[in-house]
Parts: C-alpha cells; sequence; structure tokens
C-alpha cells in the first residue's frame, strides 16, 4: 500500500507540473509560416487573404519567420462566430500566437490588418515588438453631403425590406435596390462577416495611437484614395515614435506596387528587433 501511496503521488505531482495545453484560436487559423529567424507576423486587409504577402513572404524569409494568417471569414479560416469587433480580431490573433509559442512579435499589417495591427500594440504593448502600418486603416472617414444621403437612402430601404407591413413585391424591391447602396465590401461579405464589416468600419481607433509603445513604421501611398495619405500623417503625428515613408505615385496597395522597395525598407527597420 505504501508503494501504491507513493506512485499515486508521483502521478498527481508530474500532472500538476505537465504544461497546459497551448490555447487554440476559434475559429482555427489557416496559415503561411516560411523563413527563418525573429517571428514577424503579416496581417492582410479586409476581403483579401494571406496569399496577398507573397511578395513580401518571398522577399523577407530569409531574414525573418514570416507568419501569415487569413483572418476569420477570409481565405480559407472559416467566418466569426458572430460579429467581432476590431478587439475580437485582435484577440484572436494574440491567442494564435499563444498557440503558436510566440511570445514576442514584429507586426505588418495593411489596411484592415493595420487596424488590428494598432489594436494589439495598444491592448497588448507586451506583444508586440515593432509595427508597420502600410496603408491602414483606423481613422474615420471624411464623408461628404451625398454620402450620407447614400446612408440614409440605405437605411430607409433596409427598413422597408424587413417590415412585416409593408407587402411582400414591394419588400422585394426594397431588397433589391438597397444593394445597390452598399459597399463593393458590405455587398460581398455575408453572415456574421458583414455584421462584423459594419462594426469595424465605424470604428475610431485615434485614442489608441497614443498608447503604441512599439517603434512604428508607416508605409503609404500618396495617391491612396481608400485610406488618403492625410490619415498618414495624423498616425505620425499621435504615434509617440513614428517615422513616415510615403511611395510616389502608389496607392492602397503601395506595399505590393513596390513590394522590393518595401521589402528593403522594412527589413532595415525591423532587423535586431528581438
Amino acid at each position: 500500500m505504501e508503494d501504491v501511496a507513493v506512485f499515486t503521488t508521483f502521478l498527481e505531482d508530474a500532472l500538476l507540473s505537465s504544461p497546459s495545453p497551448l490555447p487554440t484560436p476559434d475559429p482555427p487559423a489557416n496559415l503561411i509560416r516560411r523563413g527563418n529567424g525573429p517571428a514577424v507576423l503579416l496581417l492582410h486587409g479586409w476581403g483579401a487573404s494571406n496569399k496577398l504577402f507573397e511578395p513580401v513572404i518571398a522577399g523577407l524569409e530569409h531574414a525573418f519567420t514570416l507568419i501569415s494568417p487569413d483572418f476569420p471569414g477570409f481565405g480559407a479560416t472559416a467566418a466569426p462566430p458572430s460579429a467581432w469587433s476590431v478587439q475580437d480580431y485582435a484577440a484572436w490573433v494574440i491567442t494564435l500566437l499563444d498557440s503558436l509559442g510566440i511570445e514576442k512579435v514584429s507586426v505588418v499589417g495593411h489596411s484592415f490588418g493595420g487596424r488590428v495591427g494598432i489594436m494589439m500594440a495598444a491592448k497588448w504593448p507586451q506583444r508586440v515588438s515593432k509595427l508597420v502600418l502600410a496603408d491602414s486603416a483606423g481613422m474615420p472617414p471624411r464623408h461628404t453631403i451625398a454620402y450620407h444621403t447614400r446612408v440614409r437612402t440605405f437605411k430607409l430601404l433596409r427598413r422597408c425590406a424587413n417590415s412585416p407591413i409593408v407587402p411582400g413585391l414591394a419588400r422585394q424591391w426594397a431588397q433589391g435596390q438597397s444593394q445597390r447602396f452598399g459597399s463593393s465590401d458590405y455587398q460581398r461579405a455575408t453572415g456574421t462577416v458583414r455584421e462584423s464589416f459594419v462594426r469595424v468600419v465605424n470604428e475610431d481607433l485615434r485614442e489608441f495611437l497614443p498608447r503604441i509603445k512599439a517603434p512604428t513604421l508607416l508605409v503609404w501611398g500618396d495617391r491612396d484614395e481608400d485610406t488618403p495619405i492625410a490619415d498618414a500623417h495624423v498616425m505620425e503625428k499621435l504615434i509617440p515614435d513614428a517615422g513616415l515613408v510615403v511611395f510616389q505615385g502608389a496607392g492602397h496597395y503601395a506595399y505590393l506596387e513596390r513590394s522590393a522597395h518595401f521589402c528593403r525598407i522594412v527589413e532595415t527597420f525591423l532587423r535586431g528587433t528581438q
């Protein structure tokens, strides 16, 4: 009996001292992981996938371990279980890093991926070594009177399409007309991805910018019409340690239009940081 007691105590101690299982992001992430060296996380824009980072991965994998997930609802990663905010997406990325055993990482985010990078660096500063924002979203858009008119019309049509007191044919007409007013990103999205888009596109992240402790590089195309260069200047002013590089003649996908130049700048910025 004494031997049994000793063995039981040994087993309990072994179980208590064994490492806990690593967390798993929900939904599970489809990701690209290539290269050798310090970890660098590549976060794609809304409506895209990690495949758009292939030129960047090819240009940096000699110096870094590149990790590029498909966000929930894009590429080969399942949609989120509910309507997510930017913070929800950022928390999902943090869980992904935990599942990979990565404590600290440099983050490169394009457009919506920049939104997530901003949130990560502000809410989990201990997890972000350096931050690269490429034509990043996060600033409130500058809307014209025509835009507000379109929004009011869209909302009225949506109310008609969903109202039980409106005749069936009229509801169908309103449903069809409402599709003309949504943005292309809104029209392409369905289910929880569409609901998430409505949430994240209206989030103003300016309050988080001064909380970013990581050195930050802003890379922008001066002809970006989706996230204009004026947004970059505001971010450069509000982020404590930030610098801006402008690609003349490039648009919202400046990092792809000048991929070789982008990789050289990013490699120089990130080298020796981890």
